[in-house]
C-alpha cells in the first residue's frame, strides 16, 4: 500500500468523510478506455467492498464487463429503500499540474484526479453509510459504486437491468455544490457523412466537394440553433442546444474531397425523444438537398441519452432541501447541466436526484480540487434525509 492511502487508511475506516476521500483518491482508477494504461476500477471497487463488508453490508461485487466491476453493499433497515450512487472511474492525468493521486490538502481544498469528480461524493455517502449502520433509525439502504460512467457508463446499465437495485429513492452524489439538482440534460449523437467525388484541383467540372457541403449543412444549423433557443425554456435546464464536435475530410489541397463526416451533438430537454431530434436534423438536411442537387448525404444516430427529472416538490426535493436546511444549506434547487447516470435510474422507475460536494466546475481539470468542507457538510445531510426518510 502506498504512504498517501496508509496516511488516510484509518480514517477511512473509521468512516472519517475527508479521510476517504484522501483513500479514495489515493487509490487510481482512470477509465482505461479514456486513457492507454488507466487502471480501471478493479482496485479501488475491492477496497470499497472490504470496506462496507467491514462495516455490515451485505457486500457483492459484479463486473458488467471484463475487470470493470460494480460494487453494492445492502443493510436492512425500515421504510423505504434509499440507494446511495456513485461512479468509481475517473477521467485521465495527462497534463495534470499536480500529483494526480496526491490527495494533498491546503487550505479548505484537497487535489487529485477524481477529488470532485467524484471521489468526494463516494466518500460522503460512504460516511453517511458507515453512520447508519452504527445506529438506527435508518432505512434499508443500497450503496452502489458503479464502474465506466466516464464512458459509456456500463456499470450503471448493469445495475438497473433484469430486477434492478430495489430502491424507492436515489441520490447520485455527483457535484452540485450542496444543491439539489433534480433535473439533466439528456444528449443525442449524431453522425453526418457526405460524399463527393474525387478529382483534381483544377476540374471543377468534374469534382464534387464533401467539405463544402458540409460546411453549408453546418451554415443552415446555425438557423436550427436558433430556433432552440426561441422555445420555451425549461424552468431549470434553460434551452437544448447543439455543437459541432468534429470534422474530418479531404486527403490533399489539390484534390477534391469525396467524403466528410461530421460527429454533431445535440443536447436535450426532458421528454424530447431522439427520434424527433434525428428527425429535426434530416429536415435541415432534406432543405438543403433541394437547393444543392450535387449534395449527397446520410445520418445516423450513434449514441443517445435521455434527459430526466423528478418534480421539485417529490419528497426525495424537499426531504434533501430540508436536512440541508437543518444543517446551514441554503434550499436552492437547479438544473445538472450534463448528462449523468440519475437518467437510468428515473427511467427504472427509481426517483433520483444530484446531490454531493464539490463544483461541477473543477471536474476533469488540470489541478482538481474539493471543498473539505463541503464534504463534511454532504455527510451530514445524507445521514439525516435517511433518518428523516423512516420517520
Amino acid at each position: 500500500m502506498d504512504t498517501t492511502r496508509t496516511r488516510f487508511a484509518e480514517g477511512a475506516r473509521l468512516g472519517d468523510p475527508v479521510a476517504l476521500t484522501g483513500w479514495l483518491v489515493a487509490i487510481p482508477s482512470v477509465n482505461p478506455v479514456l486513457e492507454a494504461g488507466g487502471s480501471g476500477e478493479a482496485d479501488i471497487a475491492a477496497e470499497c467492498a472490504e470496506l462496507l463488508a467491514g462495516w455490515g453490508f451485505d457486500t457483492t461485487i459484479s463486473e458488467p464487463a471484463p475487470g470493470r466491476p460494480n460494487v453494492v453493499g445492502r443493510l436492512e433497515g425500515s421504510g423505504p429503500t434509499l440507494l446511495l450512487n456513485g461512479h468509481l472511474d475517473t477521467v485521465g492525468v495527462a497534463g495534470m499540474t499536480i500529483d494526480p493521486f496526491g490527495a494533498e490538502v491546503t487550505g479548505d481544498r484537497m487535489y487529485g484526479r477524481g477529488s470532485c469528480d467524484m471521489k468526494a461524493g463516494n466518500a460522503a455517502l460512504l460516511a453517511a453509510a458507515h453512520r447508519l449502520a452504527s445506529s438506527g433509525p435508518r432505512p434499508s439502504l443500497v450503496v452502489a459504486l458503479t464502474s465506466d460512467e466516464e464512458h459509456a457508463s456500463l456499470g450503471m446499465a448493469d445495475l438497473v437491468a433484469g430486477d434492478g437495485p430495489g430502491a424507492d429513492v436515489a441520490v447520485v452524489c455527483e457535484p452540485t455544490s450542496l444543491r439539489v439538482m433534480p433535473a439533466h440534460k439528456g444528449f443525442v449523437w449524431i453522425r453526418a457523412l457526405f460524399e463527393g467525388l474525387a478529382a483534381h484541383g483544377s476540374r471543377p467540372d468534374i469534382g464534387v466537394d464533401a467539405i463544402r457541403h458540409a460546411a453549408l449543412y453546418l451554415s443552415a444549423l446555425d438557423r436550427y440553433a436558433e430556433d432552440l433557443r426561441s422555445r420555451n425554456a425549461h424552468p431549470l435546464l434553460g434551452h437544448g442546444s447543439f455543437h459541432s464536435g468534429t470534422i474530418r475530410g479531404g486527403s490533399a489541397e489539390s484534390v477534391y474531397p469525396d467524403r466528410c463526416e461530421l460527429l454533431l451533438e445535440r443536447r436535450t430537454m426532458p421528454g424530447e425523444l431522439p427520434q424527433a431530434v434525428v428527425f429535426e436534423f434530416q429536415a435541415v438536411l432534406d432543405a438543403l438537398i433541394r437547393a444543392e442537387p450535387k449534395l449527397t448525404a446520410s445520418l445516423e444516430m450513434t449514441l443517445e441519452r435521455p434527459g430526466t427529472e423528478v418534480p421539485q416538490d417529490h419528497r426525495l426535493v424537499q426531504g434533501l432541501l430540508d436536512a440541508g436546511e437543518a444543517l446551514g444549506v441554503p434550499r436552492v434547487i437547479e438544473g445538472m447541466t450534463a448528462w449523468v447516470d440519475a437518467a437510468f435510474l428515473n427511467q427504472a422507475g427509481i426517483p433520483a436526484v444530484c446531490y454531493g460536494p464539490g463544483s461541477i466546475e473543477q471536474a476533469h481539470t488540470d489541478d482538481e480540487w474539493v471543498d473539505i468542507h463541503e464534504i463534511r457538510t454532504c455527510a451530514s445531510v445524507l445521514e439525516r434525509f435517511a433518518r428523516q426518510l423512516v420517520g
